[in-house]
């Protein structure tokens, strides 16, 4: 399979323009040679230890959620952790693709996924930034809701901020740092990756009480399902890999 023809079926998943407007998804980088696609590798972050498996592995293309050119940097050094991934790929002629926030808001996409964590019940989307409204069909206590969320995505710890003792019946939901896309959202609860602490201060006086998984932890199981997605749209022509040394940087003790 050509590059152009994998992209275009990435971008059928995940359409670029769905991505927000301060996001860099798309293709980060694009081999000098033209080649093949005979075997991609997924990812949440493109870290050195990612770039070494996709060149161990014989990768032709990295997808990572995250774009790699995110912050942005202005030489190609090798003190840079960034820059080093990107001049280890480009060396092995190694393509690199980000749906990112994309992914989080098209149809059947991370936010659907995650949404789909919180049991039976009504599914909306929110005007703006991708995220997702459930009405549940049996409102449930904060710790029931919790542990629901815990087990379905296979969590021994999450964070909870309980803003009063109302069952929970809707619940705005937006994977990783998602507090921008929840703002202003009338809901019981926010479920989350990781919010700012006066931004958990605010939700609570307002009424709406918070739940956080850890960042990444909202996003990295979604990738098994976009590995089957990609397998289906290119009728198995090509190899598709989840990273084995992709895992969140944050660890409880």
């Amino acid at each position: 399979m050509k590059l152009k023809t994998f992209i275009q079926t990435l971008e059928e998943i995940a359409p670029l323009e769905l991505a927000e407007e301060w996001d860099n998804p798309g293709l980060l980088i694009e081999p000098l040679k033209s080649r093949d696609i005979k075997k991609s590798l997924l990812t949440i972050d493109l870290t050195e230890a990612v770039a070494k498996e996709a060149i161990r592995l014989k990768a032709d293309v990295v997808v990572t959620y995250h774009p790699l050119f995110f912050g942005g940097f202005q030489r190609l050094e090798k003190t840079n952790p960034q820059a080093r991934v990107a001049m280890r790929l480009i060396q092995k002629e190694i393509a690199v693709y980000s749906p990112h926030t994309a992914l989080d808001a098209a149809p059947g996409g991370v936010n659907d996924w995650l949404a789909d964590t919180l049991g039976d019940g009504d599914l909306t989307c929110a005007e703006t930034g991708g995220a997702r409204i459930v009405k549940l069909a049996s409102p449930v206590k904060l710790p029931t809701l919790g542990n629901r969320i815990k087990d379905a995505l296979r969590l021994k710890h999450l964070k909870t901020a309980k803003a009063n003792d109302k069952p929970i019946k809707t619940i705005a939901v937006c994977a990783g740092a998602g507090i921008e896309a929840l703002r202003g959202i009338q809901a019981d609860c926010y479920l989350t990756g990781e919010m700012k602490h006066h931004d958990v201060l605010d939700a609570k006086e307002k009424g709406i009480s918070v739940i956080l998984c850890g960042h990444t932890e909202t996003e990295r199981g979604y990738l098994k399902i976009l590995r089957r997605r990609l397998l289906s749209k290119t009728d198995r022509v090509i190899d598709v890999v989840v990273s084995k040394v992709d895992a969140a940087p944050l660890k409880a003790l």
